[in-house]
């Protein structure tokens, strides 16, 4: 059987940024992103995968998953290489190594990181599938997920024993603005009246001026929830929304939401509507910034205009859950006597 690659984008900086210092939220270590990348592994080779692209890490998390795959005894694992690559430790490093495995042919990447890494790995994967797993403050498109399980699901997409609803395609927002090349978004933009990007971050609800989501949940941490709490939107529903906000001390509704982890506030609304696919939002001309994500990423000037837009052809993602109920219904990790005399398992 051909051998299926699998790529893994761990990104060590995630869950580690200054919302660590003005709110309660707690950092993802290395270490456990290290466990949570050897945990992936071996359900990635369980599914039949023989060899993992690993985009390489300093801070300690490379040497966490050396360490965890020297410990391993029992558990068959896929062959394990590093992609040769600079790194500089900026968002660039995610780029390149999600280039660099869609040209070597992988059939999924899993990502380890919160909403900002997830956005910069689907800008570059083109269709090649993502398991989106919760490592960052901001994690509203990864899932929490047990990364053995996970890499179950992921390799029983890439050997192609299970397809079908197991794959669903995001939405996402294009931003777009005269003399650049559209940026997008996973599941928010807002517009601040912050001037600079500074720490990046966005934990203060004075800085938004209107919102613009892919899907909201009532549940979730960040601005998003604000949507979330006023009209909720599944992420597979046809639509977005467009919320503009006001001053809480003057508006008619005002909404408690956690805006991070230990953090909530009082959000003032002044208006809410539906967007569906190709609408799009022209944003009220002032300085500013945009914050795509969560993280301010874009200053804009007084005169410049602005147009965001949802779009229904975000990446492609792995529902976990769907692959593995078709796992069950077809029997396909079911160990036979067969296997356990060295035939391929599972089945």
């Amino acid at each position: 059987m051909e051998e299926v690659t699998v790529g893994v984008v761990a990104n060590p900086a995630s869950g580690r940024d200054i919302r660590r210092l003005v709110s309660g939220a707690s950092v993802f270590d290395n270490a456990e992103k290290g466990s949570m990348v050897r945990r992936l592994m071996a359900g990635l080779g369980a599914a039949g995968v023989g060899r993992v692209l690993l985009m390489p890490a300093g801070d300690g998390l490379g040497a966490s998953v050396h360490r965890g795959l020297r410990a391993n005894r029992s558990t068959r694992l896929p062959a394990l290489e590093e992609l040769d690559m600079p790194l500089d430790g900026s968002w660039r490093d995610s780029e390149r190594a999600t280039l660099a495995m869609a040209e070597r042919g992988v059939r999924a990447i899993v990502v380890l990181g919160g909403d900002g890494t997830h956005r910069v790995v689907s800008r570059a994967c083109g269709d090649v599938p993502l398991c989106a797993l919760s490592t960052g403050t901001n994690n509203c498109f990864p899932e929490v997920r047990e990364a053995t399980v996970a890499g179950l699901a992921t390799g029983l997409v890439a050997t192609g024993r299970v397809d079908g609803p197991v794959l669903r395609r995001a939405k996402l927002l294009l931003v777009e603005r005269p003399g650049h090349e559209p940026d997008r978004a996973l599941v928010d933009v807002a517009v601040t009246t912050a001037r600079f990007t500074g720490a990046r971050a966005l934990w203060r609800p004075q800085d938004a001026r209107e919102i613009v989501v892919t899907f909201a949940r009532a549940g979730a941490v960040g601005l998003s929830a604000v949507a979330g709490m006023l009209d909720p939107v599944p992420r597979d529903a046809p639509h977005g929304l467009h919320v503009r906000l006001a001053d809480p001390a003057t508006a008619e509704r005002v909404v408690a939401v956690p805006l991070a982890p230990g953090l909530v506030a009082a959000v003032g609304v002044a208006a809410v509507r539906r967007l569906a696919p190709g609408e799009t939002v022209d944003v009220a001309p002032g300085g500013g910034s945009l914050a795509l994500d969560g993280e301010r990423e874009i200053e804009l000037h007084a005169s410049e205009t602005v147009r965001v837009r949802l779009s229904d052809r975000g990446p492609l993602t792995i529902d976990v859950d769907e692959a593995m109920a078709q796992a069950a219904a077809a029997r396909l990790l079911e160990r036979t006597v067969a296997s356990e005399r060295g035939e391929t398992w599972p089945r």
